[in-house]
């Protein structure tokens, strides 16, 4: 009677050990696994208490544990609350922007006109930061400064005659800082897509006629952009969320939402309120990259 439970027992154990053979998915799968436990542990748990948390009350020092959505409420209707957010769209939109026009140029230099020693480059653009990121803000805090090393040496040219205010504490400090401070994350992609490039099919298109400006706009820049794309959304996911800056260069007309989020955790002590904003920020961001991601992807093969 339990013989043909063993014999089954035994084939299931022969295919399993097959598959496990046959199938590279499945061993990569398997050695893995320890580490995506781990890392969806850790992502997955803080995001489940975030969330709940969301749904509480604040009153005074203690925490209402009843169920409410009344900080997604104030979230959606308070003005300030949705003009932060917008604020921060914008800025982290433009930095994306910038960071990637900036980037492209370099990485292309690299991956088309440096044949020896690569590596080198590569680590040379990225050698500002290995600084402190503190200190890179604090730096361009000096840089933009009223007195710093832009205004003086407009004054010094006769350019201007007064120090130009918007530099420092404006959402233009923020784009700049975010912008350099993130540059590394965009040249790094761009240059891997890059570096992919058939060299074969710049040779055939200039064998066909094509300008060298004409074979980047038909050639280059379409099979680079998965690199930027990539770049962007490193760049705009988690400059949504920055605080650091705004607060050190912003002032009050660069302020993020980020920095709300940080008031309502920190000085008012509201940890519901904060987690229901920061849900808000992560859905919004969410929606708003799966959306660029699927209209690039039609972009990408209509073009190709």
């Amino acid at each position: 009677m339990t013989a043909p439970p063993v014999k089954l027992h035994k084939s299931w154990n022969s295919r399993l050990r097959a598959l496990f053979i046959r199938s590279e998915a499945v061993r990569g799968y398997t050695l893995l696994s320890p580490t995506l436990i781990v890392m969806a542990f850790a992502m997955c748990a803080p995001f489940a208490i975030l969330v709940t948390m969301s749904f509480w009350t604040q009153h005074a020092f203690e925490i209402d544990t009843a169920f409410t959505l009344r900080n997604y409420q104030a979230a959606i209707d308070g003005p300030i609350y949705k003009a932060l957010l917008i604020r921060s769209l914008w800025i982290s939109g433009t930095c994306a922007i910038v960071t990637v026009l900036v980037s492209y140029p370099m990485a292309y230099y690299v991956a088309f006109h440096v044949h020896r020693r690569k590596l080198v480059w590569i680590i040379l653009m990225t050698l500002p930061f290995w600084t402190s990121y503190l200190l890179r803000v604090f730096s361009w805090k000096v840089i933009l400064g009223y007195n710093g090393a832009i205004n003086s040496g407009l004054k010094s040219l006769g350019l201007i005659e007064q120090p130009l205010e918007f530099l420092l504490y404006s959402p233009t400090a923020v784009v700049i800082t975010l912008a350099h401070a993130w540059a590394a994350f965009a040249i790094l992609p761009i240059y891997v897509s890059l570096e992919k490039i058939d060299r074969s099919l710049l040779e055939a298109a200039a064998d066909l006629g094509d300008g060298p400006v004409v074979s980047f706009l038909r050639v280059t820049l379409p099979l680079s952009l998965p690199g930027v794309i990539a770049a962007s959304l490193l760049i705009f996911i988690p400059t949504v969320g920055d605080y650091i800056t705004p607060t050190l260069v912003g002032g009050p007309d660069g302020i993020m939402i980020a920095n709300m989020i940080q008031v309502q955790f920190g000085r008012v002590n509201d940890w519901p309120m904060g987690a229901a904003l920061a849900v808000c920020m992560m859905v919004v961001v969410a929606l708003i990259s799966l959306i660029y991601i699927w209209v690039t992807r039609k972009m990408t093969e209509r073009i190709a």
